[in-house]
């Protein structure tokens, strides 16, 4: 297609007396094409008519009325809607390849006829004056810990001036990943923002009672009042007033996408590598934002004298089973601590138990549907003394460390449900002693033959078999003397040197 600069281009060289022949080549058009021009005198844009009329009949036109009557009752219909539904009450009147001619019209009839859209308006944003939280799923991107999917979140904390960001990773929306983030986000930035804005998450906000509204928690009252910052949040389902780190967080998981895509692999050693990676990425963004950063690090406060502790810390007492409950979930403890009372430090992905100041356990917090984690370590010495409790344990599923230990179970109780739970229970013990990746292979062994995975089996490919006084066998060889001379020798050579 000939365009207006190619013309001017002709219409000039004509003018200098170049064949017109010449001209139209020097141009890139053809001769018929610069002879049209020439005689015409005017540019392409200008003799182009406008395309307002139909090259076919509207297939629309008698049925419209009963569309605009169902747009009229409700304007978020769609056009495939729509299109089933005429097809429904005028069968064999439409054909497929005009469902895009509806859909042009939909959009006609909104722009000129529909109700009114949602504005958006630009804010104007002051140096150090506001700050927004929010969180973004990051199990999309598929990463893996050491082989394993490593469902997480990205606590995402942005300045809305500069764009800065702060990113950490945690396991749920608690109130300790909220702390620890906006914590982490201060301290990284070396100042405190005048405002903090979030949506309206349960770790800051909680409802009212009789249905008036929402309000901050005590706790998060006392983490913004710590760092003299103003606590701000959205109306309920108006996310775009946290716009700043909404948009962010699609351009912080594209960013972090591309450089997985640039590094060929999701899977990381272990979880500091990853943080190490997502903090890599986090500052390459932040640094095309330096010199709006720079201005606005001039208008923080400084810092309080002190960091808030992230957890939440309470007692609690170890059940006759075993078990400490935290928040309405189930943790496992050594039973030398039955009746005893624990320090609990809630943290946003772990938790730490301690008796009269000691450390005793330390243990992934568990989130969402996961309502225990029962250690059969914690158990088996009691257990073994106690074979009949296994069937109708209540946690007995947490009993089976892997998939070999379930399948031995099975095969024991279709061989002699009678002797089942105590084989197993038994096989169990034998894993708390010699190791348990020792007999799961025995059990894959004895699986794979379709053997029975009784206890003594497990034992003998553990152990090796036992003699016939029942006490375990041991090749015992024949000791090798010159060790004997060698330090005797040694001893010698020492006595000479003194």
């Amino acid at each position: 297609m000939v365009t207006d600069e190619q013309v001017r281009l002709l219409m000039s060289l004509i003018s200098r007396g170049i064949p017109r022949v010449t001209a139209a080549a020097k141009a890139g058009m053809s001769e018929r094409s610069a002879a049209k021009y020439a005689r015409s005198g005017s540019a392409p844009s200008v003799a182009k008519v406008a395309h307002t009329w139909r090259t076919r009949p509207d297939p629309f036109v008698e049925v419209w009325p009963e569309v605009e009557e169902l747009l009229r009752q409700d304007a978020g219909l769609q056009a495939k809607t729509v299109w089933r539904e005429l097809n429904e009450r005028h069968p064999g009147r439409f054909q497929t390849g005009q469902l895009r001619t509806l859909q042009r019209r939909f959009n006609a009839w909104r722009a000129t006829s529909g109700p009114d859209r949602e504005v958006f308006f630009p804010q104007v944003h002051a140096p150090g004056e506001r700050a927004q939280s929010d969180y973004t799923d990051m199990r999309k991107l598929e990463i893996r810990i050491d082989g394993e999917l490593f469902p997480h979140l990205l606590y995402h904390f942005v300045l809305t001036y500069s764009n800065w960001e702060s990113v950490s990773i945690c396991p749920s929306e608690s109130f300790e990943s909220l702390s620890a983030g906006v914590q982490t986000a201060l301290w990284r930035l070396g100042g405190v923002p005048q405002d903090h804005r979030t949506d309206n998450l349960s770790a800051a906000t909680h409802e009212l009672a009789e249905s008036r509204g929402r309000d901050f928690t005590e706790r998060y009252r006392e983490l913004t009042d710590h760092y003299g910052m103003t606590a701000s949040r959205n109306f309920p389902g108006n996310a775009h007033e946290n716009g700043d780190v909404e948009s962010s967080n699609g351009g912080l998981k594209n960013a972090i996408d591309q450089r997985l895509r640039l590094r060929g692999s999701r899977d990381f050693a272990s979880r500091p590598i990853y943080a190490a990676f997502v903090d890599a990425c986090v500052a390459g963004r932040n640094a095309t934002r330096s010199t709006r950063f720079e201005e606005e690090r001039g208008h923080l406060r400084p810092l309080p004298a002190r960091a808030l502790a992230s957890y939440r810390e309470f007692y609690a007492t170890v059940s006759r089973a075993s078990v400490v409950r935290i928040l309405n979930r189930s943790y496992s403890v050594s039973s030398r601590l039955i009746g005893h009372q624990l320090r609990v430090r809630l943290h946003a992905d772990i938790v730490e138990l301690d008796y009269q100041g000691a450390r005793v356990a330390v243990m992934e917090r568990l989130i969402g549907k996961k309502t225990r984690r029962i250690d059969y370590r914690h158990l088996i010495h009691s257990l073994v003394r106690k074979p009949g409790a296994f069937r109708r344990y209540a946690f007995r599923d947490d009993l089976f460390p892997r998939l070999e230990y379930r399948q031995a179970y099975d095969a024991l109780l279709a061989a002699d449900s009678t002797h089942a739970d105590f084989d197993y229970v038994r096989i169990l013990h034998l894993a708390e002693s010699d190791g348990e990746e020792l007999v799961r292979t025995a059990l894959v062994v004895l699986l794979d033959t379709t053997a029975v995975p009784s206890y003594e089996a497990v034992r003998a490919l553990v152990r090796g078999p036992r003699t016939e006084s029942g006490v375990p066998f041991m090749e015992v060889g024949d000791p090798d003397l010159r060790v004997y001379d060698r330090l005797l020798s040694a001893d010698h050579q020492i006595a000479e040197a003194a």
